[in-house]
Formats: structure tokens, C-alpha cells, sequence
């Protein structure tokens, strides 16, 4: 007698709650950070700190007692603060963020206005709040990340907006003015350059007109103009010296005229890491501003050139997370973190080889600044807070061709 065999119910496969929803072929949630990213983060954080030791030790030794550490010390201490910061921030919602724009951009404001009352260094120029005789901080590295937190999150809490004028231009363009007016104060070109940048660039990708951006540049000329060849500042100096570079190898077009030696005698493969003459005390801001120009003459155009490569991956790795964003929100403030490292790095090399005029900007995860070195780590947080929430796509039983990813814009 043959005995029954007992079975489970089979339950359906079809899901009743997806009745009526549209399906994406994507979903949402949180999950694994980007690893590839977080990689290119690591990679050039670990080549910007070997960089900055042997670029730093001889003018740590001059300079400091005889510590050759000195800088890479403090930058180390930074760069874990920095880590710390940027996991804690990869864990946390995004979203989160969007309460906090408005009160850290108002304190950004006042440190800029607390900075101008400080102590000026030889030169008169205001840019550090000096905490102690161990601890400064610079005001406008916050006022990147600030500038940004708060655009993202009034650009796509009025998306439909932002093809007025009202909105979409002066609303923004008075805000920038405001934080360009006290960098102005300090003064800090470099700066300057990049707050336009940026906010041009989150503009752009908000949704603002093309059509104004055109009458934005015209204007954005103008000041700069002005500023450089009306005022009689520093600034129409240094582009009375790019235009000259030679002409005065001593005192003014020295910086110029070194990293421009430096570069040259590091030929295809550079003399060596570690080996670079101009360093010792011959090249001026080498550890800081120039320190490309000491990676070109160690390691030669091969090492300029994974360099430049490994800051085009970045962005290009940083806007394709800004591309999946889930939300506007998201999307924008990825754009607007990647954008800044990416214009940042562009204008250092270019006034390292002098295709522009010295601005004093520095080289992200490279130049020796514990402030800044920390802000971009913690950064680096948002965005791969932005990947951990991204859209990815739905895995059936066959997989599917993933299609067209979201653009940026729109």
C-alpha cells in the first residue's frame, strides 16, 4: 500500500502588493557603500600623505627645530580625525543634512566675519582663526561644504522654480555675493573662485536657465576685471607677473619660475621619490600650494599624469553615485562635493605650470592644511552616504539590461 506523501502548500509567487505600481527596474534602500569609490578615496589620500613627507621634511627641518615630522605629524592627526568623521557620516541618512543647511551656512557667515578682526600674516592677508598656539581653523573650507548643503537643499525643495529669475538667479546669486564680499575682505581670490564655481555649477545642474548663466559671466567677468586692473591689489600683481614670469626671478615671478624648473628636471620619469632639489628651500609654498610640482619632479610626468588620472576617475566615480541618487537632494549635493574637488585640483595644477595665475589654492588630499584635509574627508562622508542609498537595479531570475541611468540634470 503505497503511503501518501504530504506536501506544502505552494504560495503563490505573484506579489498582490505590486498590483497597479509602475515598476523601474530599479530599487532603493540602504546598503554597501561604493567600494570603488571609497578605493579612489584611500588610494589618494595614502599618495597625497607620502607626497606631503617628502615634500615637507627639509622645510619641517629648517624651520621647526629640526622636526622633520612637523607637518606630517599634524596632517596624520588630521587625516584620522578626517576618517572618522567621513565613516561616521557614510552611516548616518543624507537626508538628514537638509535640517542643519540654514544654521551652518548663518555660522560659516560669522566665522567670515570674525576672521577679518584676526591677526593678518605678513602680508595683511586674514584667513585663520587661531584657537591656542597649537590649533587654527580657516573659515572657508566650511563655507564650501555649507554653500553647498544649503543650495542642494533649496534647489530641490523648489525644483519648479528654478527656471524663474527671481528664484532660480538673484535669490542665489545675493546669497553667493554675500559669502564673495567677506572672502573679498580677507582677501581670498582662490577662494572666490571656487564659491562661484561651484554655486555656478549647482545652478546649472538645479536647472537654472542656460540663457543666464550667460549674463552671470559677463558680470562675474567684469568685477574680476576690475578687481585685478583697477584696484591696485596683489591681484593684478600676480597677473602682471604670469604675464611676465621671468622678470623678476628673485622676489616675485620666484615661485613661478621654481616650479617651473622643478617641473621640468623631473623629465618622463622623474629623479625619485624623495629626491627633488627643489624642496630644499628653494621653491617657496612646497609643501602647500606647489607640492604638484614636487610630484612632477620626483616622479616625473608619469606620476603628473596618475595624478590627473586618478582625480578624473574621482569625478567621474562621484557623479556617476550623484546620477543614482534617489533624490534631487542627494543628487545635488554629490554633484556639488565632486565638482569642488574636481575645479579645485584643475586650477591648482593649472597654476602650478602656470597656464593661470597664482591663486594660492591647494591640491585636495595633497596640500598640507589639517582643516581643509578633514573637511574633504568628512565630505567624502556625504557621498557615500549619497551611495549608500542610491538606486540600483532589480536582479530577477534572468537579468535584465539595466538601461538608461537618470541624467543629473533635470
Amino acid at each position: 500500500m503505497r503511503k501518501s506523501i504530504r506536501t506544502k502548500p505552494l504560495k503563490p509567487s505573484f506579489n498582490f502588493k505590486s498590483v497597479g505600481k509602475k515598476s523601474t527596474g530599479f530599487s532603493s534602500g540602504s546598503r554597501a557603500m561604493d567600494p570603488v569609490f571609497l578605493i579612489l578615496v584611500f588610494i589618494l589620500l595614502a599618495f597625497g600623505l607620502v607626497m606631503l613627507f617628502s615634500a615637507s621634511f627639509a622645510r619641517a627641518y629648517y624651520y621647526k627645530q629640526g622636526n622633520s615630522f612637523h607637518f606630517i605629524f599634524k596632517q596624520s592627526i588630521h587625516a584620522a580625525l578626517g576618517l572618522l568623521a567621513m565613516f561616521f557620516l557614510s552611516k548616518i541618512d543624507y537626508n538628514k543634512l537638509k535640517k542643519f543647511a540654514m544654521p551652518l551656512f548663518l555660522i560659516s557667515l560669522c566665522l567670515l566675519v570674525v576672521v577679518l578682526f584676526m591677526k593678518g600674516d605678513s602680508n595683511g592677508i586674514k584667513r585663520w582663526i587661531q584657537f591656542g598656539p597649537f590649533f587654527q581653523f580657516q573659515p572657508s573650507e566650511l563655507m564650501k561644504f555649507s554653500l553647498i548643503l544649503l543650495f542642494s537643499s533649496m534647489i530641490s525643495a523648489n525644483q519648479s522654480k528654478m527656471k524663474t529669475f527671481g528664484f532660480g538667479v538673484l535669490l542665489f546669486s545675493t546669497l553667493l555675493g554675500i559669502v564673495v564680499s567677506l572672502m573679498y575682505l580677507e582677501p581670498h581670490l582662490s577662494g572666490i573662485i571656487l564659491m562661484c564655481s561651484i554655486a555656478g555649477v549647482m545652478m546649472f545642474v538645479g536647472g537654472t536657465r542656460p540663457r543666464w548663466f550667460i549674463i552671470l559671466f559677463l558680470i562675474a567677468g567684469a568685477a574680476l576685471v576690475y578687481i585685478l586692473f583697477f584696484k591696485g591689489n596683489y591681484m593684478g600683481g600676480r597677473v602682471y607677473y604670469w604675464l611676465h614670469p621671468f622678470s623678476d626671478p628673485i622676489k616675485n615671478t620666484m615661485q613661478t619660475d621654481q616650479s617651473l624648473l622643478a617641473i621640468g628636471s623631473g623629465g618622463v620619469f622623474g629623479l625619485g621619490l624623495g629626491r627633488s632639489r627643489q624642496k630644499f628651500m628653494y621653491l617657496p609654498e612646497v609643501h602647500n600650494d606647489f607640492i604638484f610640482a614636487v610630484i612632477c619632479e620626483e616622479l616625473g610626468i608619469v606620476g603628473a599624469v596618475v595624478v590627473i588620472v586618478l582625480f578624473l576617475l574621482f569625478c567621474y566615480k562621484g557623479f556617476e553615485i550623484a546620477s543614482k541618487s534617489k533624490d534631487k537632494f542627494g543628487t545635488l549635493l554629490c554633484a556639488g562635493i565632486v565638482a569642488q574637488f574636481g575645479i579645485q585640483a584643475m586650477f591648482n595644477i593649472a597654476v602650478v605650470t602656470a597656464t593661470v595665475p597664482n591663486t594660492g589654492i591647494s591640491l585636495p588630499f595633497f596640500s598640507y592644511g589639517g582643516t581643509a584635509l578633514a573637511m574633504q574627508l568628512a565630505e567624502m562622508g556625504v557621498v557615500l552616504s549619497v551611495s549608500r542609498h542610491a538606486l540600483t537595479p532589480k536582479l530577477s531570475g534572468i537579468s535584465r539590461p539595466l538601461g538608461k541611468l537618470r541624467k543629473i540634470r533635470g
